[in-house]
């Protein structure tokens, strides 16, 4: 019987050991989850993560890292709404750490909930098509409370030119100075939306520090009177690109203010960012999309050119 062991993140030390276990799961997955040293600082580095209680790992008797585990949990002032993510390495699955990495995330949320005085729903994600995974999540109680679709569109295709409305300015975020209405900008614009928890000025700031980070794809629209009305966050992620082959660009994030919608905006800043991930030399633009929004966004999608590619299942479960 293999003897597992647990313990806490250590820090960079353990980089490369994670990006071995992540990467061993996505050459049998294939969800296009390969990671690089500066996205694995991003997440377990975080501000508001704490790394020594909501980050665990397992190690089999030879000290291989075998599963990870990593309990996010927004500030809320209603329910905490703690999302689990979590790695098992192909040769261990199926062999209960699957379940001991459940049970430690319901412990843990737990505490956090106790701590707050909260009521507390544990969340996970699966693709439609991981049988296993979802036959686990129902036996330990979970149930799917959401649809989610990776749409994709290609490049080499026309794409319209956007119409913007009068006295409107597109532009892109520059600097520190920009920070704080754009985060005001982002929770005008989620605050009707699913599972919205607000942005803080820190993680955008934080978010920016990222080398990766392009502000010239981070595009927001800006009234006559200087307002921040809609933004389209454009990404190009240059070190997962050569390892599969592609040149994929993401619409990471599109938003308009509840004040400046039904006005077309949305829709130009979606046509501004596909021509601006075009010209850094993306072929194919991808993004993430709520089955379900109250906003139409998947309409919005389709009628520019995006088609279905996968559909992912939100889980949850009371804890």
């Amino acid at each position: 019987m293999n003897i597992l062991t647990t313990r806490s993140y250590k820090g960079e030390s353990d980089w490369c050991a994670i990006a071995n276990l992540i990467d061993a799961c996505e050459a049998v997955d294939g969800v296009g989850e390969e990671v690089s040293a500066s996205e694995l600082k991003l997440v377990l580095d975080a501000p508001k993560l704490d790394k020594a209680r909501d980050v665990q790992l397992w190690e089999d008797g030879n000290y291989r890292l075998i599963g990870l585990a990593l309990l996010d949990m927004p500030d809320s002032q209603h329910e905490i709404d703690g999302c689990l993510w979590f790695y098992v390495h192909p040769k261990a699955r199926g062999q209960d750490l699957e379940k001991d990495i459940i049970k430690w995330g319901e412990k843990r949320l737990g505490e956090v909930s106790k701590q707050r005085n909260l009521p507390a729903k544990l969340r996970t994600y699966s693709r439609e098509d991981e049988s296993d995974g979802m036959r686990l999540l129902e036996k330990e109680g979970f149930k799917v409370d959401r649809y989610f679709l990776t749409m994709a569109r290609s490049l080499a295709e026309p794409i319209p030119a956007p119409e913007f409305p009068a006295d409107f300015a597109l532009t892109h975020v520059s600097g520190e100075k920009d920070i704080q209405p754009w985060v005001e900008m982002f929770n005008q614009s989620f605050i009707d939306h699913w599972n919205h928890h607000d942005l803080t000025a820190e993680t955008v700031r934080y978010w920016m520090q990222d080398e990766n980070y392009q502000p010239e794809l981070d595009l927001i629209a800006v009234s006559g009177d200087r307002k921040f009305a809609a933004f389209c966050d454009c990404q190009i992620k240059p070190q997962k690109n050569p390892r599969s082959d592609a040149k994929d660009g993401w619409i990471e994030l599109l938003g308009t203010r509840r004040d400046y919608r039904k006005m077309g905006l949305g829709k130009a800043m979606l046509l501004a960012g596909l021509h601006t991930l075009k010209a850094a030399g993306a072929n194919t633009a991808k993004l993430s999309v709520d089955a379900d929004s109250l906003t139409g966004a998947t309409k919005l999608y389709k009628s520019v050119g995006f088609r279905p590619m996968e559909t992912w299942l939100s889980w949850a479960k009371p804890v």
